[in-house]
């Protein structure tokens, strides 16, 4: 890889490139960068993000209404429990097509 540099400005604000955002996702609302001062001087930046990548899917707002949803189903009585896979495939079976 080859070294970029930044200018620290006069508070101490640095602007990485949007190529660096982007790949590490600090694009994204949110996002955080870990500032870790080594004992051999130096200054380590991690990327960080409120949600694991790799969980990203569950915590996007559709996802989480459809979830609110199923909350409310289950808190209102409005599930139908089966007692084994063939039970739920025979009532599947028996609804009507649409």
């Amino acid at each position: 890889m080859t070294p970029t540099y930044v200018t620290v400005q006069a508070r101490g604000t640095i602007a990485l490139p949007a190529g660096v955002r982007k790949r590490h996702r600090l694009d994204e609302p949110g996002a955080q960068v870990q500032v870790i001062e080594r004992e051999d001087g130096v200054i380590e930046l991690h990327p960080t993000l409120p949600v694991p990548a790799s969980q990203a899917w569950f915590w996007n707002e559709e996802w989480q209404r459809r979830e609110h949803e199923v909350d409310d189903a289950l808190a209102n009585g409005q599930v139908t429990t089966f007692d084994s896979a063939a039970d739920l495939v025979a009532h599947l079976r028996s609804l009507p097509e649409e």
